[in-house]
């Protein structure tokens, strides 16, 4: 059976592979995300290239986070791919265009909700996966999920309520689809999962891209299960 290390803190990724069929280690990285994000942006700003657009930064942040633990983490050795992912939410309005990730605590959640409601955004998540290579380093792919989410116009009782739980002060966006959130996601054109946090489809070709069968990360409580 092919080994997986989710590079990634996400409940909701984990349950997501699970669900899947796929029983992975887990490893947190020590990826400075703001200070990759502000060298990334400054080096944008010296080649004038613009802002980076939010979709790169997912896959950015995605890849670092990776590299972060396929170099440093003990579980790294023990297994034959790493997976790191980031997700973050562009809100276009009058104001320009916002791309968000977790909201900094609660009043920045109230606030942000203030601004989603009534209203549609485009939730990226980036993916980037390693595979070990003996005597060499590891090959490498990426890609990102982009799903337009259209929100519920929410009272305000509705908003503090929800920021309430916690629930929002620990996802990208402020929201999800799969939790307390979801009531207040009124539709999705784009992959589910990609929402919640990680794009199964999108990893199926990221695996092919390797030479490596999403069936083959089964794990094998799951194939007995099957077999039954």
């Amino acid at each position: 059976m092919t080994t997986l290390l989710l590079a990634s803190a996400s409940p909701a990724r984990l349950s997501t592979l699970r669900s899947a069929g796929m029983e992975p280690l887990v490893a947190v990285s020590a990826v400075d995300e703001p200070a990759l994000l502000a060298a990334a942006a400054a080096d944008a700003a010296r080649e004038g290239s613009g802002p980076v657009p939010a979709a790169d930064q997912v896959l950015l942040l995605a890849r670092a986070k990776a590299r972060d633990v396929h170099a440093h983490s003990p579980a790294a050795a023990t297994v034959d791919l790493v997976l790191g992912c980031d997700s973050m939410l562009e809100l276009d309005g009058p104001d320009g265009t916002d791309v968000v990730g977790k909201p900094a605590d609660a009043g920045d959640a109230v606030a942000r909700w203030r601004r989603m409601r009534g209203r549609s955004g485009v939730l990226h998540t980036g993916h980037w996966l390693l595979r070990a290579e003996a005597g060499g380093p590891p090959a490498e792919v990426g890609a990102t999920s982009s799903t337009i989410v259209h929100f519920a116009d929410l009272s305000d009782d509705e908003i503090e309520a929800y920021v309430a739980t916690g629930e929002p002060l620990w996802v990208a966006g402020a929201f999800t689809v799969d939790g307390l959130g979801g009531p207040f996601v009124t539709g999705i054109e784009g992959d589910y999962h990609g929402v919640v946090g990680l794009s199964l489809p999108l990893l199926r070709t990221l695996l092919a891209d390797l030479g490596v069968a999403i069936t083959d990360l089964w794990a094998a409580s799951r194939r007995a299960v099957t077999a039954d």
